[in-house]
């Protein structure tokens, strides 16, 4: 049995995917694709003054080859968190990376492919399954596949696919390549003294090169005294920090959604405002014309009474009373 330093910590973690080689290793299996190239664009971690305490975000931008050997640029969003968090904070965080320049195509026109990882250190509700992928697929109408033109740039520039590994299922799971390299996770072997301490048995990997690449690296992080202190601070702070960000954030949330209700109420306001204004616009033609029709009535009027009409059958002929003939012969 050896000690590693436990990579559910975020300052582990990162330690760990800064290793190009060990960082293509972990993505190659999580993708299942071959990533022959990967690069850690900028991007948030923690860190060890307490200012920017968050969930860990790490960007990648990975060359993909395909099994025909051509090859392309995917973004891979990875999030890491090992305490519950709102859905919120990765949607944000997601809505960001669209509408991201950077994240465009060289063609200006698209945006470059994109692959969401979230890894968690709890459960997402009954779901049982260690790692889930949640794919993307174009139907038509009655629920078939669209496979002509796929995939397409624009498609592939408005959707997603998703990654989600529940850390807390991975015990027992070794399956496959990727539960192999996720192994490193399982919080059961965690030292019973030392939280920051994972226990293995590194005699279960004596076959696998990139596995012992893994492991060498994160038992450098375990003997590093600056990497503890770094645990210890990131392990002290976190939970506070997350839940006065989640506050913080379901306050601005709720204030962009009163932002919203007053302009939508806005918008009715000025919509009824609009509305009274053609209502008295209306009224005032109508009024204009009433004007316009009296005077029309009043020369029609004196017009007979000059062609010696009486009042009295002029009254008849326009079917007026005789009191209202006789003001408009004033």
């Amino acid at each position: 049995m050896i000690s590693i330093a436990n990579p559910i910590y975020d300052v582990v973690f990162k330690y760990l995917m800064e290793d190009e080689r060990i960082a293509r290793t972990i993505l190659s299996a999580l993708l299942k694709k071959d990533i022959v190239h990967v690069e850690m664009r900028p991007h948030e971690f923690i860190n060890d003054k307490g200012t920017s305490l968050t969930m860990l975000r790490i960007d990648f931008g990975a060359t993909v080859r395909e099994a025909d050997g051509s090859e392309h640029l995917v973004l891979i969003e990875l999030q890491k968190t090992w305490v519950e968090t709102e859905t919120l904070r990765f949607r944000q965080y997601l809505g960001l990376q669209y509408e991201n320049p950077r994240n465009m195509a060289e063609d200006g026109k698209h945006a470059v492919p994109m692959v969401a990882v979230y890894l968690l250190g709890h459960r997402v509700g009954d779901i049982e399954e260690p790692v889930l992928y949640v794919n993307h697929h174009a139907m038509d109408y009655n629920d078939q596949p669209v496979t002509k033109g796929m995939p397409n740039p624009f498609v592939e520039s408005l959707t997603h696919s998703s990654i989600i590994v529940q850390i807390p299922l991975l015990h027992g799971h070794v399956h496959n390549r990727l539960e192999r390299l996720l192994s490193i996770f399982d919080q059961t072997q965690k030292d019973s003294e030392d939280f920051r301490i994972l226990k293995i048995d590194d005699t279960k990997y004596s076959d696998d090169v990139e596995m012992e690449r893994i492991i060498t690296r994160l038992t450098q992080a375990a003997a590093s005294s600056e990497m503890r202190r770094r645990i210890n601070i990131e392990a002290e702070f976190m939970s506070v920090i997350e839940r006065r960000e989640t506050e913080i954030l379901n306050r601005d949330y709720e204030l962009a959604k009163q932002k919203v209700q007053l302009q939508e109420q806005s918008a009715q306001l000025e919509e009824q405002s609009a509305q009274l204004e053609e209502q008295s616009a209306q009224l005032e033609e109508q009024s204009a014309q009433l004007e316009e029709q009296s005077v029309q009535l009043r020369k029609s009027v004196q017009m007979l009474y000059r062609a010696s009409v009486s009042p009295e059958d002029i009254a008849a002929q326009l079917g007026m009373d005789l009191p209202s003939v006789q003001s408009l012969l004033k």
